[in-house]
């Protein structure tokens, strides 16, 4: 389980966190949804340890990630960040094999063991066939799944995800979160997620976590969030939620579509 509680964080004297209690269990997938600025990007940082907290405590499996290293937190938390900075003249296959450096000896010399893991990253996120080719041809969304590749080779129990799905169409978004619904499942990894596409939210997790000025606004199953009085609320713009007619997941649309764009959006 991935524990965070009453994380609070800071930039200078502006709060960007406020006493933040989240918990993700093993195999479940949390989605922290919320307008811009809410803080979304700022707690995965401040998880993954990028950022300091101010206050609170972040632990998995009851570890206290707060007292370990950089390389000995690698091991625990494995994270797809917003933004990339990939070495552009690495190529795949090496970008890849760098999530296994906090697995390597002292001397960092790899395995057969680590290159399996490579090959099999790579061929659960499609990206084998671009292994030889320099990341920095790339186009945005196939540096998003080497992104994933690279996190997966780490085999940490937590995996964190800000905006997995930023530049992909939509093949490669449904794709990406269903293998990370898939790996959840299988690996037993404990995901927190950033989206901000609301439907995404609702069909991929299992509970969702809405964040409104660095505090939790309210979380829980889908259904008990994504609720049309929640996200206007929220977000300060009228929706309808209705259940998805394939998958009785909320549906979230703006409120005054007509039937027949209803219909369009539904299929």
């Amino acid at each position: 389980m991935l524990d965070i509680q009453a994380l609070s964080v800071a930039y200078g004297s502006h709060l960007a966190l406020q006493d933040v209690d989240l918990r993700v269990a093993a195999g479940e997938v949390l989605a922290v949804i919320g307008p811009n600025g809410a803080g979304k990007s700022t707690l995965i940082r401040a998880v993954s340890g990028v950022l300091a907290a101010r206050s609170g405590r972040i632990r998995i499996n009851d570890q206290p990630l707060q007292d370990l290293s950089p390389a000995q937190r690698a091991r625990y938390l494995a994270v797809v960040p917003q933004a990339r900075a990939l070495p552009a003249a690495f190529t795949v296959y090496q970008t890849v094999l760098l999530g296994r450096t906090p697995h390597l000896g002292w001397m960092g010399k790899s395995s057969d063991a680590d290159h399996e893991r490579v090959r099999w990253a790579l061929a659960r996120t499609c990206t084998e066939a671009m292994a030889d080719r320099p990341v920095g041809e790339l186009s945005g969304g196939e540096q998003q799944r080497v992104l994933l590749a690279r996190a997966l080779v780490q085999d940490t129990p937590a995996l964190l995800l800000d905006e997995p799905t930023t530049y992909l169409d939509l093949q490669h978004q449904a794709g990406l979160l269903n293998l990370v619904r898939e790996l959840a499942t299988e690996k037993n990894l404990a995901v927190l997620l950033v989206l901000h596409d609301l439907n995404l939210a609702s069909l991929y997790a299992d509970r969702v976590a809405l964040l409104v000025d660095g505090r939790i606004h309210t979380s829980g199953h889908p259904t008990t969030v994504l609720t049309s009085a929640n996200l206007s609320d929220v977000f300060h713009v009228p929706v309808q939620v209705i259940p998805h007619p394939a998958y009785g997941t909320p549906l979230i649309l703006p409120d005054g579509v007509s039937g027949q764009q209803r219909f369009s959006l539904m299929a």
